[in-house]
């Protein structure tokens, strides 16, 4: 019997039900080789692509658009979440997330911290905690955010740009241990799948929030200037809004500060005690028609209080 033979149509119909040329070929009787050339004519001549799309699945997402009009987005970074602690701005961002129940939580980057696999030499005796030890505080802290974000609102969309000290989840294996290379657990983000992980969140055409840009005291300033966008990043824990203003009206630079203590033991060693000019808290984005209103800024108080539009608020029950 001989080779069937088929239109154009009815090749680019094959190809779609069976995402594969091998089966065509099955299916037809063709030769294998002429299909090959067939079909790269046919993305030739059409303008069509008729291969099969690989999804890696541990890829980094470049950009997540969410074109929001109308909304609240809460976005905290930083949190360098620590075996046996709670720190008072994580308590507030329960708080904030129930009661002002999102459209998206934002994980602004560095929820891990690595302390155990730092590039920085060990100082003195320190013990830090093991990363087992870390990630299942991570995972505690990040699943509470889950649920109260989920009770608040169902369609919650929970979203994670990468930071570099979650980098070091990665960068670490890929050093020590590449013949692992795709092996689940081998990724940070295999072990919170309900967060989606990005390189930027884009909440519309004019506000980007990213872990970091430009570095030192100007950052958020120079952020905004340089991108032409209203900028959230954390990475520098100082919590503050800079406005801008030029011909196309006005942006702000953002920096959600950190949610952890900025004296808590992630930290202790390397300070050596000295004062930091950074600030507790995270920030609360809110959209009409599509114009984002001046940030706001939750910050931590006292002790299990946060300030917040003029108010001190008790969150030591969270």
């Amino acid at each position: 019997m001989g080779a069937k033979k088929i239109s154009d149509q009815e090749f680019i119909d094959l190809w779609n039900e069976h995402q594969s040329i091998t089966k065509i070929a099955a299916v037809t009787g063709m030769d294998l080789r002429g299909l090959k050339r067939r079909r790269n004519s046919l993305e030739i001549e059409k303008n069509i692509k008729l291969r099969q799309i690989h999804i890696d699945a541990h890829a980094i997402e470049r950009k997540i658009d969410l074109g929001i009009k109308n909304g609240t987005v809460i976005v905290f970074s930083d949190a360098h979440f620590w075996p046996g602690i709670r720190s008072t701005a994580f308590k507030g961002l329960l708080y904030a997330i129930g009661v002002y129940a999102p459209t998206a939580v934002i994980a602004n980057g560095d929820i891990f911290d690595g302390a155990s696999i730092s590039r920085h030499a060990r100082i003195g005796w320190d013990k830090s905690p093991s990363v087992i030890e870390e990630l299942k505080a991570c995972q505690a802290c990040m699943s509470e955010i889950e649920e109260v974000a989920k009770a608040a609102r169902h369609n919650v969309r929970l979203l994670w740009p990468l930071g570099n000290h979650d980098a070091r989840f990665e960068t670490f294996l890929a050093a020590n241990a590449p013949q692992f290379e795709h092996t689940t657990g081998f990724k940070l983000s295999d072990h919170f799948q309900k967060w989606k992980k990005c390189w930027s969140v884009w909440l519309n055409e004019k506000v980007v929030v990213k872990h970091r840009n430009k570095g030192g005291i100007h950052a958020t300033h120079n952020n905004t200037v340089q991108s032409g966008v209203t900028m959230v990043t954390g990475h520098l824990h100082s919590l503050k809004v800079t406005p801008y203003v030029d011909y196309n009206g006005v942006r702000y630079g953002v920096d959600t500060g950190t949610l952890a203590d900025i004296y808590g033991p992630q930290f202790e060693n390397y300070l050596e005690q000295n004062p930091v000019n950074w600030r507790s808290g995270f920030a609360i984005l809110t959209f009409v028609n599509g114009v984002l209103l001046i940030p706001e800024l939750v910050m931590v108080h006292t002790q299990d209080t946060i300030q917040f539009r003029g108010e001190v608020i008790d969150v030591g029950d969270y």
